[in-house]
C-alpha cells in the first residue's frame, strides 16, 4: 500500500474517530432542552374559599369566529339573570385580583349588581383582546357601509343565543349594559332582536361622532381624542397614549400646527381611524350612515331602553339625549327613558357628590343607580321583582334650589335672551339707535383655551374631565371673547333642554368657528366663597363655518357678509337662582380640545400650512333687523 493511500486512510479513520467522539459528546445535532418548564400557562388560584365563580369561554359566531367572554357570579346562584357588556377594552380587566371576595374585586357599582344575584358577563368585541376576527372601530350596522352581514347586532344575537343555552344558572333573561364605546355596543344590541334580550342600559353612548360625540362637534375636529386612538387600536390588546409627557397640550398641539401635523409627529396617521378623519371632514354618507339616533328611529322599538346622559360629559354629550329625542315621539309603549345627571363621562358609575368646584349635597350617581338603573334592570330581568317603569325623563337640576325632577319629554325653546349693545343680555330685542355690532379679532396663533391653566392629558390630572364646569372668568377677560350678561335675576330661571344659538355673524375671513357659551354667574357675595363670582357653564358648543350652508360639503364664507348661525347647545338642566346672572360668551377658538380654524378657506384643515392661519375680525350684530339671541327652553313655560 502506498504511503499516500495510508495517509488518506489514516486521515479518514481519524475523522471517523473524531466524529464518534463528537457524537458521544452530544454535538452531532442541535441540542434539545428536555427539562420540563416551571411556567404554568394559566394559573388559577384555588377557589375553595372564594365566594364567586369565574369562567372564561369562547362563544362561536355565525361565521365561525369565536369571541371570548368572562362569566362571573356569586356561588350558589340558580335561575339568575344575565347582565352582558361588550367591550373593546378587555373583558378580563373587569375583575381585579388579590381577594377571594367578589365585592373586593369590582367597583361599588358592579358589586351592587353581583351581590344581588346577577350573572355578569363581559365579552371582548370581535378582533379585540382574546376574541378572534377583525376589529373595526364602531363597526357600522350591516348595510352600505358594512356589506359583511356581520355587526354588533348579529354578534350580540349569537352571544345571547349561546349564553342562555350554556349557563345553567341562568333564568334565560339577559340585559345589556355599557358606557361610552360599550354604550355604543349596548345600543347596537337593542337592534339584535333576540327574544332573551329584556333590557338595555346605554350610558354616554357614542351615537353621532360628527355632530356632537367623540370625533367632531358640528364639523370642528376634537383633536384631543387623537390621544385615545392607540389605547384601543394599537394591536389586539391596545397600547398607551402618545408620549407627549405630562406637559400642557395647549402648547404641544399649538407647536405641532394642524391636527394633521400632530398626527404625523406622533405616528397617529398609522391608524385607519385617523386617516378616515382626514378623508371625511364633512358630514358625508360615511358619518350619516353610522348615526345611531337616525338608524334606530327607522326600526321598531322592541326592547326597553334606558339612556343615561351626563350634563358635563366631555366626550359624548350628544348621544343619549339625541337617541331619546329620535325615539320618544314614536314610543307608543313607553319603552324608552332618559336619565340625566350632573356627571362627567361615565360619572354615573362613580362618586356623584361633586364635580370640580361643584358640590351637589348627595351622591347623585349612587342615587341614580339605586333608584333608577337597578330597579329598571330588576323589573325586566329578575323573577318576581317589583314592576318599575321610569318616567320618560328623570333629571337632576344643577344650581341652588335644584335637585331631582321628572318630565314627560325634553321641551323646546320657549323664550329668548337677546345680545344687546354694551354687553347687555336682555329678554327684549334691540331697539333703534343702539350700536349695531360688536367686533373682536380672532388670532389662530393665540387661541382661547378651554381652561385658564395648563391642559394636561394624564391619569393624574382632572383637566379634561372637569373642563365643562371650569370657571369661565379667564375667557371673559380676553379681548377676543365677547361677553353679554343680564342684571341679577329677580326670580329663578329653570333652563331644561337644548338652548338654541341664533347669532347674526360676519367675518373678514373665508372660514370661521363660532363658540357660544351659556353661563350662570354667581353673585360676588355668595355664601360659599369658592363660588363667589364663579362663572359656571350651563351649556357650551362650537360650530365650524364652512358647514353653515351644507353639512355634507364645505362652502367658503363671503367676507363681510352677515349670516345667521343656528345650532343647538348640549342638553342642560340648570336652575339659575334669584340674584344670579345669565351670561353668554362668544368666541372663535376653543383650544386644544378643538383644532384651530385657519380662517382662510384651506382645502383641508387637517393639513393647513402655517400661511393658511390668519387673523380675522369677527362681528356679532344686534339691531332690530339683525338681532342675535340664545333661545332658551324654560321649564314651566
Amino acid at each position: 500500500m502506498s504511503r499516500a493511500r495510508r495517509t488518506i486512510l489514516g486521515v479518514a479513520a481519524a475523522l471517523a474517530l473524531a466524529g464518534l467522539a463528537v457524537a458521544s459528546a452530544g454535538w452531532a445535532a442541535p441540542p434539545v432542552d428536555t427539562l420540563p418548564s416551571d411556567l404554568t400557562p394559566a394559573y388559577r388560584p384555588v377557589d375553595a374559599e372564594a365566594d364567586y365563580v369565574r369562567r372564561g369561554v369562547m362563544i362561536p359566531m355565525r361565521d365561525g369566529v369565536r369571541l371570548y367572554a368572562l362569566v362571573v357570579m356569586k356561588k350558589g346562584l340558580d335561575h339568575a339573570p344575565i347582565l352582558l357588556e361588550r367591550t373593546p377594552y378587555g373583558a378580563d380587566g373587569a375583575l381585579g385580583r388579590g381577594s377571594q371576595h367578589l365585592s373586593q374585586l369590582v367597583s361599588p357599582a358592579e358589586a351592587a349588581i353581583l351581590e344581588d344575584g346577577y350573572i355578569r358577563v363581559w365579552e371582548d368585541v370581535r378582533g379585540r383582546n382574546r376574541s378572534e376576527g377583525t376589529y373595526v372601530t364602531n363597526r357600522p350596522l350591516s348595510g352600505p357601509l358594512n356589506p359583511t352581514g356581520l355587526d354588533h347586532a348579529t354578534d350580540t344575537y349569537d352571544t345571547l343565543e349561546w349564553l342562555v343555552k350554556n349557563i345553567p344558572e341562568s333564568n334565560g333573561k339577559v340585559g345589556v349594559i355599557g358606557g361610552s364605546y360599550d354604550g355604543f355596543t349596548a345600543l347596537m344590541a337593542s337592534a339584535s332582536g333576540h327574544p332573551a334580550l329584556k333590557a338595555v342600559v346605554a350610558v354616554n353612548p357614542m351615537v353621532d361622532v360628527w355632530k356632537g360625540d367623540d370625533w367632531f362637534h358640528n364639523g370642528a375636529f376634537r383633536q384631543i381624542t387623537l390621544n385615545v386612538l392607540p389605547i384601543i387600536m394599537s394591536g389586539k390588546s391596545g397600547g398607551v397614549p402618545p408620549p407627549t409627557g405630562a406637559v400642557d397640550l395647549y402648547a404641544r398641539m399649538l407647536e405641532a400646527g394642524s391636527a394633521g401635523g400632530y398626527m404625523r409627529r406622533y405616528g397617529l396617521d398609522q391608524f385607519a381611524a385617523a386617516r378616515r378623519f382626514v378623508q371625511h371632514p364633512a358630514y358625508d354618507a360615511w358619518w350619516q350612515g353610522q348615526a345611531l339616533d337616525r338608524l334606530l328611529a327607522e326600526r321598531p322599538i322592541t326592547t326597553p331602553l334606558l339612556l343615561v346622559a351626563g350634563l358635563y360629559d366631555e366626550q359624548d354629550q350628544y348621544g343619549a339625549p339625541a337617541v331619546f329625542s329620535a325615539l320618544h315621539a314614536r314610543d307608543a309603549n313607553h319603552l324608552v327613558s332618559l336619565l340625566v345627571g350632573p356627571w362627567a363621562h361615565m360619572g354615573v358609575f362613580g362618586d356623584g357628590s361633586s364635580l370640580g368646584a361643584l358640590k351637589f349635597g348627595e351622591d347623585t350617581a349612587a342615587r341614580a343607580r339605586r333608584d333608577v338603573i337597578k330597579p329598571f334592570l330588576d323589573a325586566r330581568l329578575k323573577d318576581g321583582a317589583p314592576s318599575f317603569t321610569p318616567p320618560p325623563v328623570t333629571s337632576y337640576s344643577v344650581g341652588p334650589g335644584g335637585g331631582w325632577r321628572t318630565a314627560d319629554g325634553i321641551p323646546e325653546p320657549s323664550a329668548a335672551l337677546y345680545l344687546r349693545a354694551g354687553g347687555r343680555l336682555a329678554w327684549t330685542p334691540p331697539t333703534a339707535g343702539e350700536a349695531a355690532r360688536d367686533d373682536y379679532v380672532s388670532d389662530p396663533a393665540k387661541p382661547v383655551g378651554v381652561l385658564p391653566g395648563a391642559f394636561l392629558f394624564t391619569s393624574r390630572s382632572d383637566s379634561w374631565r372637569t373642563s365643562l364646569v371650569a370657571d369661565q372668568r379667564f375667557a371673559g377677560r380676553r379681548p377676543d371673547v365677547l361677553t353679554y350678561a343680564t342684571p341679577p335675576l329677580e326670580r329663578p330661571v329653570h333652563i331644561f333642554g337644548h338652548a338654541q344659538a341664533e347669532i347674526r355673524f360676519a367675518t373678514t375671513g373665508e372660514d370661521a368657528d363660532l363658540v357660544v357659551k351659556l353661563i350662570d354667574v354667581w353673585p360676588d357675595e355668595a355664601e360659599d366663597l369658592a363660588m363667589a363670582g364663579y362663572q359656571q357653564p350651563i351649556a357650551m358648543e362650537i360650530f365650524r363655518g364652512r358647514y353653515l350652508h351644507a353639512s355634507d360639503r364645505p362652502t367658503r364664507l363671503t367676507p363681510g357678509e352677515v349670516e345667521t348661525w343656528r345650532f343647538a347647545l348640549p342638553m342642560a338642566d340648570h336652575l339659575v337662582a334669584k340674584g344670579h346672572r345669565i351670561m353668554v360668551q362668544v368666541q372663535s377658538t376653543w383650544f386644544p380640545v378643538y383644532d384651530r380654524n385657519p380662517q382662510t378657506f384651506a382645502p383641508s384643515i387637517f393639513d393647513a400650512s402655517p400661511d393658511d392661519y390668519r387673523k380675522a375680525t369677527m362681528s356679532v350684530m344686534h339691531t332690530p333687523t339683525q338681532a342675535s339671541m340664545v333661545r332658551l327652553p324654560i321649564a314651566g313655560e
